[in-house]
């Protein structure tokens, strides 16, 4: 069996020639690449391909919920409530997919079985027949960079609306420079 790999590149190029098309990449783990090549059965395979985006750092993570706390407190709205609703207007860390009818009540409570940020709506009726479209979020535990970013400055605003102190601005851009090394 193949194990699955995510492989970096900074180029790619692709060629021609009588068995088709092939994309070439310049890999940053050329043994890991050799190793999945080796591997291969004769079958057909899927790669995404898409920009690479830092994670986010563990310190911006405890800052978050730090934060999230303080808010909390101040405004007696749960932590979850709070932490639900960031992850709604974050952005760019969903997906809207058509599930079966009969198969909607169960895809949501699995989906939220990953953590309270898993979030999982039912939209309505599918142009589908016989299906419902659901947005499905993504958890902080999955963001890059940008996205923790965005999370962030959300509950520093709110922190901020609520006097509620936060790091400066300089020391925000700091830890914004440090997600990235």
């Amino acid at each position: 069996m193949v194990k699955p790999m995510q492989v970096k590149f900074d180029r790619a190029k692709w060629s021609e020639d009588s068995e088709g098309f092939w994309l070439s990449l310049k890999v940053k783990a050329p043994a890991q690449a050799k190793e999945f090549v080796q591997s291969m059965k004769d079958r057909l395979y899927v790669a995404d391909l898409k920009e690479h985006r830092e994670k986010r750092s563990f310190d911006a993570n405890a800052y978050f919920w730090v934060l999230v706390g303080k808010l909390a407190a101040k405004t007696r709205i749960p932590v979850s409530t709070i932490y639900r609703q960031y992850i709604k207007d974050v952005g760019d860390n969903s997906q809207t997919i058509p599930i079966r009818n009969d198969a909607k009540d169960q895809w949501i409570k699995n989906w939220g079985i990953h953590g309270i940020g898993w979030i999982c709506e039912d939209l309505g009726s599918s142009k589908l027949d016989g299906y419902t479209n659901v947005i499905c979020y993504y958890g902080s535990s999955t963001y890059d960079t940008a996205q923790m970013s965005r999370l962030i400055e959300f509950v520093v605003q709110d922190c901020k609306d609520q006097d509620i102190e936060t790091l400066t601005p300089i020391e925000l851009d700091k830890m914004k420079a440090e997600w990235g090394e």
